[in-house]
């Protein structure tokens, strides 16, 4: 991961209107014009089949190796510390202007270093391969031997599709603030915005442009110092002012897809929404003098029939180790407990996002158990106490050998020593949510359609 701070980004500054909120808007010390249009709503995107690629001059090098070496050939690449690792050639393209036909030896390799996740999948040249090594894939093998327990939960059919058609990262860096953050995966952006390495962010409207030249001109328009929607969440921490701001999907459709559209190139196996419209947004921000700065964001269901109480989840790379992660999970939940409703993350998690959700049971729950002012007598009270899924509870204590079946109930055995030792495993809580602070009305689907009608 490669998160570089820019440090000649201009800064602005504001201060805070005088009144009786606790959440008072930000005015700005200077002036300026009318926001501008931004991007237009992006089209609905279909994956578009690949054209069949033109004929190449090859050669076969003393080894025997053919150049340019066919996709799905496996060969030996040099990783960034020097060492040799086994890849193998997701698709090739040739080096810089070809004029006529492409030279063999030129040509660049995307590689997937088959030891790494597939955000380190990059573009390299055959002076990094160890030539010698290669030798042709055999699909039906592969396919035999792969065993992806970070996707374990997916559909193997629709895992591969999906691996297909995202397969080549398209945009390689963004430009969001103060930031310049590497990608890590493919997001489909509209047609026009394909062909560029770099996109630049407005941090406030999340509009995104091909050159910094149109950044800095939105800059000079936009009055927007923050994201739309209603501030719900404000309190200082470690040092630092986090917010976080509910948006909906119906209301501020352009923003909230320009959202999962950066939200893609760091998530893997998320499902892009054109149709934000049955979604609510939480995105948290860190707050300076400069404005409103997006760190993350959780998106959740306005009516789940399952109880989930959150579909999506993002830490920006450049926020990530900060305990900002475990703070989303939180809130999430900070957000059951006003509604009274249990929830629980939509399915299927992924290795690490069960990592952190399980992190954040074993926190809450051992806390309650550790706690002798506590009357808790079943996974029922703890379900009410905590508003987690009593599935979720069930799994958690399981997985820490602290549940017994007898006599065809759950048993808790919860020695104080063994629950001192979990919960140290267990971590710090990250950035605490502070439930008092929270101003929120949970959204309601009637009043909604009553205006619908009305």
């Amino acid at each position: 991961m490669s998160v570089r701070v820019l440090t000649n980004t201009p800064i602005r500054t504001f201060t805070w209107k005088q009144g009786n909120s606790a959440h008072a808007e930000p005015e700005k010390t200077e002036t300026a014009p009318a926001r501008g249009k931004g991007n237009s709503a992006p089209p609905l995107l279909v994956p578009v089949a690949k054209k069949d690629e033109a004929p190449v001059a090859q050669i076969v090098t003393a080894d025997g190796i053919r150049l340019p070496m066919d996709i799905g050939t496996r060969v030996q690449c040099r990783w960034r510390d020097g060492s040799l690792y086994p890849v193998r050639v997701i698709e090739r393209r040739p080096a810089g202007d070809t004029k006529g036909v492409p030279i063999p030896e030129e040509y660049e390799y995307y590689v997937h270093y088959e030891q790494f996740n597939r955000r380190l999948d990059t573009w390299v040249t055959i002076v990094e391969m160890d030539v010698k090594s290669a030798e042709q894939d055999d699909t039906k093998k592969r396919k035999a031997e792969e065993h992806d327990e970070e996707h374990a939960e997916f559909d193997p059919n629709a895992l591969r599709e999906h691996e297909e058609v995202t397969k080549v990262r398209n945009i390689l860096k963004v430009e969001l603030g103060r930031h310049e953050m590497d990608t890590w995966y493919f997001s489909p952006f509209p047609p026009e915005y394909t062909t560029c390495k770099k996109l630049f962010f407005c941090e406030f409207t999340l509009n995104f442009f091909k050159r910094k030249e149109q950044l800095q001109r939105h800059l000079r328009k936009t009055e927007m110092y923050h994201p739309p929607g209603d501030e719900i969440y404000r309190n200082t921490s470690r040092g630092k002012t986090a917010a976080f701001f509910e948006i909906d999907g119906k209301k501020d459709k352009m923003f909230c897809q320009n959202l999962c559209y950066l939200a893609k190139l760091f998530l893997d196996h998320k499902t892009l929404y054109y149709d934000v419209d049955l979604f609510l947004f939480y995105v948290l921000c860190e707050v300076d003098e400069r404005g409103y700065h997006i760190v993350g964001y959780f998106s959740k269901e306005k009516c789940s029939e399952e109880g989930y109480n959150l579909a999506c989840i993002l830490s920006l790379p450049a926020y990530q180790r900060k305990g900002y992660g475990k703070m989303l999970i939180s809130f999430s939940y900070e957000l059951s407990k006003k509604e009274g409703k249990v929830g629980t993350p939509e399915r299927p998690l992924s290795d690490l996002g069960l990592v952190s959700y399980r992190g954040y049971w074993t926190r809450e729950l051992l806390a309650i158990l550790k706690d002798p002012t506590k009357n808790v007598m079943s996974i029922k009270d703890l379900s009410e106490l905590t508003m987690i899924k009593t599935e979720d509870i069930i799994s958690t204590l399981q997985h820490l050998n602290l549940l017994a079946y007898q006599k065809g109930a759950y048993v808790i055995c919860a020695a104080d020593e063994l629950i001192e030792n979990h919960l140290k495993a267990a971590g710090s809580a990250g950035v605490v949510v502070d439930p008092a602070k929270l101003i929120w009305t949970p959204y309601n689907a009637e009043k909604e359609y009553a205006n619908f009608k009305g």
